[in-house]
This record gives C-alpha cells, structure tokens and sequence, in this order.
C-alpha cells in the first residue's frame, strides 16, 4: 500500500486493529504494573525528583535499562558506567529491530520512528511473528500506545506510592520482572537455539549472580546472544 493510499483509509480501518492491538497487549500491561510501580518508587529512592521519575518514564520507556540505571544512580556510579550498561541491556532491540525491518521499512519514517520508540519486548511478543502480509501498523500502534500509557501510569502510583510508603521493593514487586519475561519468553521456545539462548541466560545469570561477580548482565546477556547465534548458525 503506498504512503497516499494510507491517507485514505477509512476510519474504522485504523481504529478496529488499534483496539485489537491495546487488548491484546491488555494481559502484559496487568502485569507490569507491580513493575512500573517499583520503577517509580526507586526513581524518588535514587534521589530523583518526581518529576525526573516520570520523565525517565516517559521518554527512556524501557523498564529493565530504568531500573538498572535508578540502581546505579543509587549507588553512585559514573555516567559513562551507566550508559554502557543500559546499552547491553537493550541490546536485544537491535535484534527485534533487524526482524521487523521487513515489514517497517516501507512505511513512511514518522511511522518508522514512532513505532521504534513504542517497540518494547512486549510489542515484540505481538507483532515479532508477523509477516509483511500480515503486519498492520494501526494494530502495533494500539498496543505499543496501551503499553506506554500503562507504564507511565505505573510509575505515577510508584512516585505517590514512594512519598506515603518507604521501602517498596521490600514488598515483592520485583518479581513481577521475571514473571512478565517468563510470560514472554516461554511461549517463543520454538527451537533449538531459542532453547540455547534462554538456557544460557538462565544458567549464567543465576551463576554470576550469586558469586556476585562483576558486570554480571553484561556478560550473561552478550553470552546468551552468542550461544543463540552459534546454536542457529549449526542448526541451519
């Protein structure tokens, strides 16, 4: 479909995939609540205004590099430590980027560049398995739209929440982290290299970790990314 095709489409051609697209996402969004909520609360506990808070929020919008980076700011690490960190910690949307590349590419580049920012592991899960043919951008525009307003929502009650409550992650929340990519990750274990790669992630991250060795998710993250491809490439 060319670009002044687009502008023609019929109302209902773009508001019925949007909806559909927000309600299927709906389930993810339910569950990162508890997320987002500890993302806001240690925004104020790393010594972030509320406001700074919710702008990390709304303009990073990736709940794993926020919660690494608060983490840092915590503990007073530099800039440069913090950037580096973040980096490999996204490092897995190159990889979401190169997959849908196919389907985004013809699209016109506000699109391309408002569907990249909304582009999230969640966003991913939905859309990742879709061909050119079967890709509708009004559809991953809904859900990724849901998705961020769901998060920045979150990370409100986790500004209020901190300001009447101390202590949140006491109570729990983080596990609703590994809860969501357990929900994520499970249903793409298709073949042999997926199974590698988690394996892998699962194996070292819970090894290092408990050794507390040094720039554990770097290395289990570049690990898993490098066993997954090796995996894929002798499995062809």
């Amino acid at each position: 479909m060319s670009y002044q095709s687009t502008l023609a489409e019929p109302p209902m051609l773009r508001l019925r995939p949007a909806l559909q697209g927000a309600v299927a996402i709906l389930p993810l969004c339910l569950a990162v609540l508890p997320w987002g909520i500890l993302a806001g609360s240690m925004a104020i506990q790393s010594g972030l205004t509320g406001a700074e808070g919710l702008g990390m929020s709304a303009i990073v919008f990736a709940g794993a590099s926020q919660l690494v980076a608060m983490g840092m700011i915590k503990s007073g690490a530099g800039l440069l430590a913090i950037l580096v960190t973040t980096f490999f910690v996204t490092a897995q949307h190159f990889l979401y980027g190169l997959r849908l590349r196919e389907c985004i590419a013809p699209l016109p580049l506000r699109w391309r560049i408002l569907l990249a920012f909304l582009l999230t592991d969640e966003l991913f899960a939905l859309t990742g398995n879709h061909s050119p043919a079967r890709f509708n951008r009004w559809y991953a525009l809904g859900a990724g739209l849901a998705f961020y307003l769901c998060w920045f929502f979150a990370t409100l009650l986790g500004v209020v929440a901190a300001s009447s409550a101390s202590n949140l992650d006491s109570y729990g929340l983080d596990f609703s982290i590994a809860a969501t990519f357990i929900a994520i990750v499970v249903p793409m274990i298709r073949n042999l290299p997926v199974l590698a790669c988690v394996l892998t992630a699962l194996v070292l991250s819970i090894g290092l970790h408990h050794y507390q060795v040094p720039g554990a998710l770097i290395i289990t993250t570049v690990a898993a990314m490098l066993v997954g491809l090796l995996c894929s490439r002798g499995h062809r």
